[in-house]
């Protein structure tokens, strides 16, 4: 019997095992924190189900340092100066709030996309990829400025998936269908909430139109060419290519934000990075362990250096750390620094992960990227966040409204204000609280979103492109999703009938007029 079981356990192994994919992920040069949400969808799909052993490529600029043995990488060397960007983003900042929207969308526009999907199409070892025999069973694509990018599906004739480093954007909206009403869903870019006010409403509603009509007309022609130049034998057009996207991960979690309508095919996965702490290097667990007033955790992002802060301002953390109390952890990139105080620690990298999973971490101190604010969620720290540029005044201004959170202005750092926010968090326990509920919140759900991810991505493959999940309002038009069309011939039937009403008073009025004057000459 035992035998009998044994061997029918090895043959419905071997039977699984025969449903492995192959998996192509495309992850272009860009920042750290895009990566790592990117290598978290890799990573759990090399990692899932041993039985259905899935093969995972994968293209990009940071190789996985001991990968699954069926993780494989194509690696995309950056050259020095590539990453000029990321390192000058607190000069490029707008000082206006009025400007800054637009001034982002320039940025991300006009300086991004070919830089980014040229170097990837041009690449020797993606060109090799592009002229082998490989097969492919579906194809991950991530998106930020990166349409042209998604012309890997047609050409490999596979299903294509792709994931968004942000929640749900226009970018990702248009791809689905997802309805986004201007009325109560804020643009990435603005630090409004769903609860708007009329002239939040306004300015929101002149962003997404600006957006939008710079994405159509500008920026989208740019991702045409590159696409055609990238694949010059497509099976598809860019346009066809773009309608044909079976299905669309987002970084996001209604825990965490907002609500929002979402069709089948679009699937929230916010948090997908996260990983069980794991033990932490010696000298950090002492440090930690040994902080009875608690610790400070402070985190620019990898996008932002912390070297790059004015020595004003760095002075003033370093000011106002001397005067605390906890413990604080700084990521600091030239550990050479002078003049540290006593009970600050800095190291060039730290396991962000790992440190805000510990007991003893009382406050965040961060940017707001989206990828450590569900990290300090997840784990219920409050936060001070510092925001910089992109989507972090929008995380941080619902960070603050639900109560976990403090905002400092950038450009308002003093001594004063620092240590005041520092304090408000530290001093006040609803904080705390608050951060706890949405951790528990996020934490209960019935998959997580290493799983879902592998659910749907499978069911994908199972469903050869589940086209099944496809919204109607893909084959609309602009004017015909936003019902212009309807409204149009609505205002026309409308005018038709009031001309009609009027011709017909004026002629029942000038009859009755000539009427009345004819009785009137008769009576003379």
């Amino acid at each position: 019997m035992a035998l009998i079981n044994i061997t029918a356990t090895i043959l419905l192994l071997l039977v699984a095992s025969s449903e492995g994919a192959k998996i192509l992920g495309v992850l272009p040069p860009g920042g750290k924190s895009h990566f790592y949400i990117g290598a978290g969808y890799m990573k759990a799909l090399a990692e899932a189900v041993i039985s259905h052993s899935h093969d995972v490529t994968v293209i990009s600029s940071f190789p996985l340092k001991n990968p699954p043995s069926n993780y494989h990488d194509i690696e995309l060397t950056v050259e020095e100066g590539e990453e000029e960007y990321d390192e000058n983003m607190l000069d490029n900042r707008s000082s206006s709030w009025f400007t800054a929207p637009f001034h982002m969308l320039n940025i991300l526009y006009e300086m991004l996309p070919a830089g980014m999907c040229g170097f990837v199409l041009k690449h020797p070892n993606v060109v090799k990829l592009l002229n082998s025999d490989e097969k492919f069973d579906v194809v991950l694509v991530q998106t930020f400025i990166t349409e042209a990018l998604y012309g890997f599906a047609q050409h490999f004739d596979a299903p294509l998936i792709t994931f968004a480093t942000l929640g749900s954007s226009m970018w990702t909206n248009s791809l689905v269908g997802t309805p986004a009403p201007s009325s109560h869903v804020s643009h990435f870019l603005l630090s409004y909430t769903d609860e708007m006010s009329f002239w939040q409403r306004f300015f929101n509603t002149i962003v997404t139109i600006f957006d939008r009509m710079y994405y159509e007309w500008r920026y989208l022609p740019v991702q045409k060419q590159l696409y055609e130049a990238g694949f010059p034998n497509a099976k598809m057009t860019f346009e066809q290519q773009m309608q044909n996207v079976s299905l669309v991960f987002v970084n996001q979690h209604f825990s965490l934000g907002n609500p929002r309508p979402l069709p089948p095919n679009m699937i929230e996965a916010g948090g997908i990075q996260i990983q069980e702490a794991k033990p932490l290097p010696q000298d950090l667990q002492r440090y930690l362990d040994e902080a009875s007033d608690g610790v400070i955790y402070f985190c620019m992002g990898s996008n932002i250096k912390s070297t790059h802060l004015p020595e004003e301002k760095r002075n003033i953390f370093l000011k106002v750390f001397a005067k605390l109390k906890q413990h604080v952890l700084w990521k600091f990139e030239d550990e050479t620094m002078l003049n540290q105080p006593s009970n600050l620690m800095i190291k060039a990298w730290m396991p962000q992960n790992d440190i805000l999973a510990h007991r003893n971490v009382k406050l965040f101190i961060t940017h707001g990227g989206l990828l450590g604010t569900t990290e300090a969620l997840y784990h219920g720290k409050p936060m001070v966040g510092i925001p910089i540029f992109g989507d972090q005044p929008t995380n941080i201004e619902k960070a603050v409204r639900g109560g976990y959170a403090v905002l400092l202005e950038y450009d308002a750092i003093t001594e004063q204000s620092l240590e005041q926010a520092i304090k408000t968090v530290l001093n006040d326990p609803s904080y705390s609280r608050n951060a706890e509920l949405v951790s528990e919140r996020f934490r209960d759900k019935p998959m997580t979103a290493k799983e879902t991810a592998v659910f749907w991505t499978e069911y994908v493959i199972r469903h050869r492109g589940a086209s099944h999940l496809r919204s109607p309002a893909m084959e609309l038009s602009l004017l015909q999703y936003h019902l212009l069309d309807v409204y149009a011939v609505m205002m026309a039937i409308v005018m038709i009938v009031v001309v009609m009403n009027v011709y017909i008073f004026k002629k029942c009025f000038l009859k009755v007029f000539r009427s009345s004057v004819n009785k009137k000459k008769k009576l003379v």
